[in-house]
């Protein structure tokens, strides 16, 4: 008896895609192409410069500060977790193009690294004239997809890039509010 093989897991672990469900999700977004999705997240503080985060009916996902700057170092920062986020929607957009694509993908992984001035100390420390944030952030992808060239795995880097909801929040101006 022969066996077959899923080849679609990605290093080595996780379930495919389901290619039926990603087909009909095309389908919903070319069908109402205006549709606006609101995202909630609620932020309470634990103490210290610890957060639970809590995002629909998920456990808490915890941002701390780690001891340099004054946190308990139990979880990303603020800022790693805005790393975490740009690298797994990327990760999402390269892996659902992929299989839209019909490629088998053996191999995904994202490393990313960003550079910030951290002397303002959120608002108490230097606050002379300088940009606040990331100023650089560089994401290496590592990708292999049987029978695909390094030319079209960039093609598709540069197209997800350019599609990516919160590469688009790093990259473009967003309306922020922020009140009592």
């Amino acid at each position: 008896m022969t066996a077959v093989v899923q080849k679609t897991a990605l290093t080595g672990c996780l379930a495919p895609i389901d290619k039926g469900g990603l087909e009909q999700l095309i389908a919903n977004g070319k069908a109402n192409p205006k549709v606006i999705k609101t995202l909630k997240c609620k932020t309470v503080a634990e103490g210290k410069f610890r957060h639970a985060n809590y995002i629909r009916n998920l456990a808490p996902y915890i941002v701390d500060e780690p001891p340099g700057l004054l946190g308990d170092d139990t979880a990303p920062n603020p800022s790693e977790a805005s790393l975490a986020a740009l690298g797994s929607c990327l990760a999402v957009g390269l892996h659902a193009n992929a299989v839209h694509r019909g490629w088998t993908v053996n191999k995904l992984e994202l490393e990313l690294e960003g550079d910030l001035n951290i002397t303002a100390v959120w608002g108490t420390g230097d606050v002379s004239e300088k940009p606040v944030g990331f100023t650089d952030v560089r994401v290496k992808v590592d990708m292999e997809c049987e029978g695909i060239s390094k030319d079209e795995v960039q093609a598709l880097v540069d197209h997800v890039k350019k599609w990516s909801p919160v590469a688009n929040t790093f990259t473009r101006p967003v309306n922020l509010e922020v009140g009592i």
